[in-house]
């Protein structure tokens, strides 16, 4: 049966990493914990989780007790459970906990300490072994263990000038360290964690050549100290554990409290970008938020760049499959999930925020990171604020349209695949010379930088992720309003919306940059090419049934640059089945009929879309103006265009009057195709 958590008390042993994790996770969830230390420093340690957590049920006491005194001290605090959380080599302690919960009959926890250790270092028994292997050899020792067996380097010959100890910044470490006859400027007082890099930097800065550790495990600091002896050539001396203890770890007894008392998890989830993934793109933040994390998730060279050895970590992308990962360690309240370069730039972040943001016991926090881009203009030495991005990297995209608007593009591949369909586009549309530079690997040390042009990408054989650089020194000269000339158009026999009419009808279509546009009844598409350069982030559809003017339009989208356009064969309005919602609408050179049929069919997917209809004939006219009447539109407008040339006949010249146009345009009222109609 499941103990109430607000009967149930926890008595915590033991100021470790372990004792205070423990403590500080399950006062956080609500139940009373106490913490002995046998210390006044281990006190000071706890004081941080005191403040925050002492109104939750957190209360600490320092003092060293025997096996009668803690015996007294649980039956005066009847905890329902006690967790051993003292330090491996503390066997005295350990055992007197044992005895103490035998005898209050009071459940004992004993907390592990998870171990990494490869092999490769000088196993010794104890610090007499240590200090009798180190007499055997040459050069400066630094003892990491403590104060407590300080004595035995004594026997070490020259041992005033070849021991260093590094000790906590405590009363008692440092009168230790004067009854073993450590000089002062021997001393290193400092209170951890310690990163590999404070290790190195204190093996290079004492010329160390040995280094004298426990098998700590990782919360101890053992995989930093066993990096930082390899990094600095120094020889590692491990002290091992004086036997294998048994007992649980943190995991267990956080899934067997959870339960037991019916606790509410609750999460620290920081989400941090991490640069392309070689070490020097790592910001600060970022680097002491994946190495202080208890788990570490993200794709498996995220994982490769981030974790540290020994460290909890789980392989995965997906939002779900991350949030599943995440409920199923409650025992980890430091989440971090590592993400390629920064969390603002193409990145899965804010996919994974909404995800992780639906569960009330997950805070999260964002860290930004170096974005690869930033990281790729550095190498070329370019300024990037004048750059246009685009990301081929599982997204559909217009790249001809966006370099074909901007003089310098940076777009983010993701397949070698991908990179050679960008060199077979430009080439097409007639862009092959154009500067390119392709960067992969970026940070790391196989990093490449291919310079060439546009041709080059077709041939591409580098690594998928890659960040291509395009430099077309015509982007964005072309016209920045409709009416291209009409000799500029291949035209054939098929007929074409003249220039000032296709003009006037863009100007009402009033098109965004980013809008899904309708060409229906494309004819030779100069509409659908005007409409597609106006909406560059976009997509036009032009729909056409006749053949001849099939490749036309093919070949006036080619012409332009205008990979936006998609050619759609056949008629309306069944060829707009299966096309996405429009924002506008344009209809030239059909019926009333069908301007009837392509508006009931694309009204239900937009019902506020822009439509512009070209009507030559008065039936065409009058049926539209019923519609207008019928339906529920707003901003309707009929204009009459009367366009005149003028015509040489010898030396003179004659206007020419061209048949009336009439544009007709407005904009959905919104609702159902039911409410459109009016009531």
């Amino acid at each position: 049966m499941k103990k109430q958590q607000e009967a149930v008390k926890i008595l915590i042993f033991g100021g470790t990493t372990e004792g205070r994790r423990a403590a500080g996770y399950l006062a956080a969830a609500g139940v009373r914990v106490h913490v002995c230390v046998a210390t006044g420093y281990g006190e000071m340690l706890l004081e941080k989780d005191k403040k925050e957590l002492e109104g939750k049920g957190l209360t600490v006491s320092a003092r060293r007790m025997e096996a009668g005194e803690m015996a007294a001290w649980i039956r005066e605090f009847a905890p329902g459970y006690v967790i051993d959380a003292t330090h491996p080599y503390a066997r005295e302690a350990t055992e007197n906990i044992r005895q103490a919960c035998e005898t209050c009959q009071v459940p004992c926890l004993r907390l592990l300490r998870e171990t990494d250790g490869d092999g490769k270092e000088k196993g010794v028994a104890s610090a007499r072994e240590a200090a009798e292997f180190l007499s055997r050899t040459e050069g400066k020792i630094l003892v990491t263990t403590g104060s407590k067996d300080l004595a035995e380097y004594q026997k070490i010959p020259g041992y005033e000038e070849r021991v260093y100890v590094r000790v906590l910044p405590a009363p008692e470490s440092l009168e230790a360290c004067r009854r073993a006859g450590i000089g002062g400027d021997h001393i290193l007082a400092m209170q951890g964690p310690f990163s590999q890099e404070l290790n190195v930097a204190l093996l290079r800065q004492y010329h160390i050549q040995w280094m004298v550790t426990k098998a700590s495990g990782r919360t101890g600091g053992y995989p930093e100290k066993q990096a930082a002896a390899l990094e600095a050539g120094a020889g590692l001396v491990v002290i091992e554990k004086p036997e294998e203890e048994t007992g649980y770890s943190w995991e267990e007894i956080c899934s067997l409290l959870t339960e037991e008392l019916g606790l509410v998890p609750h999460w620290q989830v920081t989400v941090a970008g991490i640069g392309p993934g070689g070490e020097e793109g790592f910001t600060r933040e970022a680097w002491e938020a994946c190495r202080s994390a208890g788990l570490l998730i993200g794709a498996e060279r995220m994982l490769k760049a981030a974790a540290v050895p020994g460290q909890k970590t789980y392989a995965a992308y997906d939002p779900g499959e991350i949030l599943s990962c995440i409920h199923a360690h409650p025992e980890e309240e430091q989440v971090t999930v590592a993400l390629s370069g920064d969390i603002g730039f193409y990145s899965g972040a804010r996919k994974l925020e909404e995800a992780l943001g639906e569960d009330p016991r997950i805070q999260v926090r964002l860290v930004p990171g170096v974005a690869s881009a930033v990281v790729f203009a550095a190498r070329m030495g370019i300024p990037w604020e004048d750059v246009a991005f685009a990301s081929i990297h599982g997204r559909k995209c217009s790249p001809i349209s966006l370099i074909r608007e901007n003089q310098k593009t940076m777009i983010l591949a993701g397949s070698r695949e991908g990179v050679k369909e960008l060199g077979s586009l430009l080439v097409e549309f007639g862009l092959g010379g154009i500067r390119a530079i392709v960067g992969t690997r970026l940070s790391y040390p196989e990093e490449k930088i291919l310079r060439g042009d546009g041709n080059m990408l077709r041939e591409y054989d580098g690594d998928g992720l890659a960040l291509i650089y395009l430099e077309n020194l015509q982007g964005g000269k072309e016209p920045a309003v409709p009416g291209r000339p009409d000799g500029t158009f291949l035209r054939g026999e098929v007929p074409m919306t003249k220039e000032e009419v296709r003009s006037v009808s863009l100007a009402k279509l009033r098109p965004g940059r980013d809008w899904v546009i309708y060409d229906i009844g494309a004819g030779t598409g100069s509409v659908a090419v005007e409409a597609a350069l106006a909406a560059w982030q976009g997509q036009v559809y032009a729909i056409e049934r006749k053949r001849e003017a099939l490749d036309l339009i093919r070949e006036n989208a080619r012409r332009f640059g205008t990979d936006n356009v998609t050619v759609v064969p056949g008629e309306a309005p069944e060829a707009l089945d299966s096309l996405p919602a429009p924002d506008g609408v344009f209809i030239g050179g059909s019926g009333g009929q069908s301007f009837r049929r392509s508006w009931r069919l694309s009204l239900p997917k937009s019902p506020k879309a822009r439509v512009v209809l070209n009507a030559v004939t008065l039936e065409t006219v009058a049926e539209a103006v019923a519609c207008m009447k019928k339906w529920n539109l707003q901003e309707e407008e009929v204009v009459q265009l009367n366009v005149s040339r003028a015509r040489r006949a010898g030396a003179y010249h004659l206007m020419e009057g061209q048949n009336p146009i009439y544009i007709i345009s407005m904009t959905g009222g919104g609702g159902t195709w039911e409410e459109s109609q009016g009531s």
